[in-house]
C-alpha cells in the first residue's frame, strides 16, 4: 500500500492545556475513525491544524510537542487566534459554509478574507511539499482546503492528488456569486479525483466547471489542459461494527429501557450540531403544528432534541441559537403539564455513550436538514436498531436521502407535510416499520466507513494509471523508431480518422472532401504488400462512399455503425431499436443552433450532430459548453453518449463508438500490428480498445491516451508517405 498523506483542517487529535502543559489525545469521529486504518496500515502522514492556536505555545510547548506528533505521525500547521477566527470562522464557515448550503441571506454584504484563505491554503500546500515522496497518494479533505490541490501540482506536476468535499457542491447558479469562483475551481481541478457523497453534487461541480471555465466535460471527467480530473460519487458510511457493538452492550441497553421508562409515551429524537442548515427551527414548529392538529397525542409523546453547540464566535450562530431556544421556550409554555413536558431540549456535546440509548428508544428519528452533505447521524441511528424496529423521517436535502429510500421523505420547507409524516411514522404498524428498518439496515451495514476510504483509493490510483499528459510532440528521435516499426511489421493494420487528421477540417461536413493527394496516398498504402487501410470517421455513409468509395480500403462510417470493406459489401454492424431519444434531442440541438449564429445540426441515422466550426469562437465555447452540459444533464441516465470532438458535439447511442471498430479487426487480425490515428474524443475511444504492443498516435493538442503525437496533418502523411518509400 502506498504512503498516504492525509490532509484536512484539523487534525485527528485534541490537544489540552494541564498544570504541566500541554496534552495530546486523539479524537474520535466519523473521519478520524474512518481514515484511522488508513493511516496505520500506510504508515503515512495526517497534515493539519492541531486545534491550539500557535501564539498560545512558547518554544517550550511546541518543544514538548513535537515527539507526541511524530509518535502519532501527525504534522501541524500553525495558525494564530487571529488567523483561526478570520479564516475558519470569518471566511470558511461565514461565507463558504452558509453559501455552499444555499442560505444565502445569512451571507455578509461584502466578501472579505479570500486573500488569507489563499494564505492559509498555501501553508498546507508547502507542509505537503516538504513531506511529500515519490509513489506518496495525497488526499485533501473539505471546502477548508479547496486550493490546496492546484497549489501542490504546480510544485509537483507528477503528484497522485484526491479530494474529497464533506459539505454539498451547490447549483452552478448560487456558486457563479462568490467573486473568487474561478480560483476555487481551477483549485479543486488540481485533483486527479474529486469525490462528492451524490451524483447531484458531482453535476452541480462539473456545470460549474463547464459554464464558469469553460472547459471540455465527459459524464464523469473534466479536461484540465492536457490532463484529466476525475469526478466519483462516494458516500460516505460510519463505522458500523462500532455502532453495532455498543448497542449491543447489556449497560447500552439498560439505559435505553431507562429512558423509555413504561412505554407509555412515545419518544421523537433528534440529534444534530446546533446549526443553522439542520432544520431545528422548522422541526420544532412541525411537532407543534403535529400537537395541535392531533390533540390526542399530547401527554403520549415527547421530543428529544439534543443540539451541540457550534461556532459560537459566528454571529449567525449566535443568533440562531436564540432563534431556537425561544421557539423551545414557547412551545414548553403553550403545552406542557405538571406530568409532562412536550420537548426535551439538550443544549450540550454528548457522548455516543449517552447519544446510543436514546437511537434505541426512539420511536421515530428526525433528520431533517435544509441542506446537507450526507448526514450520519441517520445511518447511526439505522446501525444501532438491531430489534429492526424504529421510524427514519429524512429530508430530501439530505445526502443520505438518495440512499435511505426506506426512509420516510419530507420537505423540511413543509411544515405541514412533516407533521403528518412524524404522525405517520408515530402510527405506523409494525410489519410496515420492520419491512422499512429491514431496507435500511441492509444498505447501510453493507456500506462502512472504512470500505468508503479503501474505494476512494483504489479509485485514486486507478484515475492515475489512466493518466498520460503527453502534452509535447513525440521527439523525431522516437518517430524514426516507430516508422521502422511499421515498415518491418509481418502484417499492418493502419485505422485512419478522416477528418483533423487525414484531411483539414471544414466549415461543414459537407465541404470536407478529400485531396487528389490523400487519395492517391490511400490508394498506395492499399497496394502495399500485408498492409490493410481502414477510414474512420463519424460522418454519414453516403458522404464516405461518395468521397473515397472508388479506392480498395475498408470504410467505416457513423463511428463504425456502417462499414464497407475493401473489395466488399456495405453492411450495418448492428441495429438500432433504443432511438427514442433522437426527437428529444433534435429538438435541443435546433434550439441552440437557432440562437447560435454560425451553428448547424447534422441528423445520421445512429446520431445528432452540433456542429459550431463557422462560429465567432467567444461565443462558440459559450454555447458548447452550455449545450454539453445541458445535455449531459438531461441524459445522464439514458442510453446515449454526449461526445464532445473538434468544433462538434455529437449524441450517439452508448454502444456505438470507434472501440468496436477495433475489437472486430482484432478478432479477424490477431496477429497484426494495428496503428491508430486520430485527432479528438471520438478517437479516444479506439485507443483505449488497443493491444499493449499496438501504436496509437493523436494529432495535435489536447489531452490523449494515445502513446505518441504529431503536431499536424502534413507529419500524418509524412509518417504514411515513409511506409511506400
Amino acid at each position: 500500500m502506498a504512503r498516504v498523506l492525509i490532509v484536512s483542517n484539523r487534525l485527528p487529535i485534541t490537544v489540552k492545556r494541564t498544570e504541566g502543559g500541554f496534552e495530546v489525545e486523539r479524537s474520535a469521529g466519523g473521519l478520524a475513525t474512518g481514515l484511522h486504518g488508513v493511516h496505520e496500515q500506510s504508515g503515512g502522514l495526517w497534515i493539519g491544524w492541531p486545534g491550539v492556536a500557535d501564539d498560545e505555545l512558547s518554544d517550550e510547548d511546541r518543544q514538548g510537542l513535537g515527539p507526541r506528533y511524530e509518535e502519532l505521525r501527525v504534522v501541524p500547521v500553525a495558525l494564530s487566534a487571529d488567523e483561526v477566527e478570520r479564516y475558519y470562522e470569518g471566511f470558511c464557515n461565514g461565507i463558504l459554509w452558509p453559501l455552499f448550503h444555499y442560505l444565502l441571506g445569512t451571507l455578509p454584504l461584502e466578501f472579505e478574507g479570500y486573500g488569507l484563505y489563499e494564505a492559509v491554503n498555501r501553508r498546507f500546500a508547502d507542509a505537503i511539499c516538504e513531506r511529500h515522496q515519490p509513489d506518496d497518494v495525497i488526499w485533501v479533505h473539505d471546502y477548508q482546503l479547496m486550493l490546496v490541490p492546484s497549489m501542490v501540482r504546480e510544485r509537483i506536476p507528477e503528484a497522485r492528488i484526491g479530494y474529497f468535499l464533506h459539505i454539498p457542491f451547490p447549483s452552478s447558479e448560487v456558486f457563479r456569486t462568490l467573486p473568487f469562483r474561478a480560483e476555487i475551481l481551477r483549485g479543486l481541478l488540481g485533483a486527479d479525483l474529486i469525490g462528492f457523497h451524490t451524483a447531484a453534487y458531482m453535476r452541480h461541480f462539473a456545470s460549474s466547471a463547464v459554464r464558469m471555465l469553460g472547459i471540455a466535460a465527459d459524464v464523469d471527467t473534466l479536461r484540465v489542459g492536457d490532463r484529466r480530473a476525475r469526478l466519483g460519487v462516494f458516500p460516505m458510511g460510519i463505522d458500523v461494527q462500532s455502532f453495532a457493538a455498543m448497542a449491543a452492550s447489556e449497560s447500552i441497553r439498560a439505559r435505553a429501557a431507562e429512558v423509555r421508562g413504561q412505554g407509555d409515551v412515545q419518544i421523537v429524537l433528534g440529534v444534530d450540531r446546533l446549526d443553522y442548515t439542520k432544520g431545528i427551527p422548522r422541526r420544532l414548529l412541525a411537532f407543534e403544528r403535529l400537537l395541535q392538529k392531533h390533540p390526542e397525542l399530547r401527554g403520549k409523546v415527547r421530543l428529544v432534541q439534543c443540539a451541540a453547540p457550534s461556532r459560537t464566535n459566528v454571529a449567525a450562530y449566535q443568533e440562531f441559537r436564540h432563534d431556537v431556544e425561544a421557539l423551545v421556550g414557547q412551545m414548553v409554555g403553550r403545552y406542557a403539564t405538571p406530568e409532562w413536558v412536550p420537548v426535551h431540549f439538550i443544549m450540550r456535546g454528548m457522548p455516543l455513550e449517552d447519544i446510543v440509548p436514546l437511537y434505541l428508544a426512539a420511536d421515530v428519528m428526525l433528520v431533517t436538514p435544509i441542506r446537507d452533505g450526507m448526514n450520519l447521524v441517520a445511518k447511526e441511528f439505522v446501525a444501532t436498531r438491531d430489534d429492526e424496529d424504529g421510524v427514519l423521517v429524512l429530508s430530501e436535502f439530505a445526502g443520505a436521502a438518495s440512499e435511505l429510500a426506506e426512509a420516510l421523505p419530507i420537505n423540511p420547507f413543509d411544515v405541514e407535510g412533516t407533521a403528518e409524516q412524524i404522525y405517520h411514522a408515530l402510527t405506523m404498524p409494525l410489519d410496515d416499520r420492520r419491512t422499512r428498518m429491514r431496507g435500511l439496515r441492509k444498505r447501510v451495514m453493507s456500506t462502512s466507513v472504512q470500505e468508503w476510504a479503501q474505494t476512494f483509493l483504489a479509485e485514486i490510483e486507478a484515475t492515475v494509471k489512466e493518466r498520460t499528459p503527453r502534452s509535447a510532440p513525440t521527439p523525431a528521435s522516437v518517430m524514426r523508431d516507430v516508422r521502422r516499426k511499421l515498415r518491418t511489421a509481418a502484417k499492418l493494420v493502419l485505422l485512419l480518422d478522416y477528418e483533423g487528421t487525414l484531411i483539414p477540417f471544414a466549415p461543414t461536413p459537407l465541404l470536407a472532401r478529400p485531396d487528389d493527394e490523400i487519395r492517391t496516398l490511400l490508394r498506395s498504402l492499399a497496394a502495399r504488400p500485408r498492409t490493410e487501410v481502414h477510414v474512420m470517421s463519424g460522418a454519414g455513409r453516403e458522404i464516405m462512399a461518395g468521397w473515397l468509395g472508388e479506392l480498395p480500403i475498408t470504410l467505416h462510417a457513423e463511428h463504425g455503425l456502417w462499414t464497407r470493406p475493401a473489395g466488399g459489401e456495405a453492411h450495418e454492424t448492428e441495429s438500432l431499436s433504443d432511438m427514442h431519444w433522437k426527437d428529444s434531442v433534435r429538438q435541443i440541438l435546433s434550439d441552440f443552433a437557432g440562437r447560435t449564429p454560425g451553428a448547424l445540426v447534422e441528423e445520421k441515422p445512429a446520431s445528432l450532430a452540433f456542429h459550431y466550426r463557422s462560429v465567432e469562437p467567444d461565443f462558440a465555447t459559450e454555447q458548447a459548453n452550455e449545450l454539453r452540459q445541458h445535455l449531459l444533464e438531461i441524459y445522464s441516465n439514458a442510453p446515449v453518449a454526449v461526445v464532445a470532438g473538434d468544433k462538434v458535439i455529437e449524441v450517439r447511442p452508448q454502444s456505438l463508438h470507434k472501440g468496436r471498430i477495433v475489437d472486430r479487426i482484432l478478432e479477424r487480425a490477431p496477429d497484426a500490428l494495428v496503428v491508430a490515428m486520430g485527432d479528438d474524443g471520438s478517437d479516444e475511444d479506439a485507443f483505449a480498445a488497443l493491444p499493449e504492443d499496438a501504436v496509437s498516435i493523436h494529432v495535435g493538442p489536447g489531452y490523449s491516451r494515445a502513446r505518441y503525437r504529431l503536431v499536424s496533418i502534413d507529419d500524418v502523411r509524412d509518417v504514411l508517405y515513409h511506409l511506400i518509400d
